[in-house]
């Protein structure tokens, strides 16, 4: 196994389990020096299933894989009728 430096992985490519495009990695969020979640850019036909939000904040617990692309558990995607919680237009 390689371990990675979060410097390698920004501007990944997010893909989910299932291969649909998600979106390109923009950052990671820490907390007690460990990764608690990533800020995400979401593209593709992503954008509509989210509301039109830009960006997301994907819990490190749904990524299944880190490599030259990440993929994540298709379940973190939040249903077309939940609430989503949009990143500020300043952070994106």
């Amino acid at each position: 196994m390689r371990i990675k430096k979060i410097t390698e992985v920004i501007g990944s490519k997010v893909y989910t389990d299932s291969g649909d495009y998600f979106g390109e990695i923009e950052e990671a969020n820490l907390q007690e020096n460990k990764v608690d979640g990533w800020r995400i850019k979401v593209g593709g036909s992503v954008t509509s299933l989210i509301g039109g939000a830009r960006g997301v904040i994907i819990p490190h617990q749904f990524v299944r894989a880190i490599s030259d692309i990440f993929i994540i558990n298709k379940s973190a995607l939040p249903s077309p009728d939940s609430e989503i919680e949009e990143i500020p237009e300043d952070l994106v």
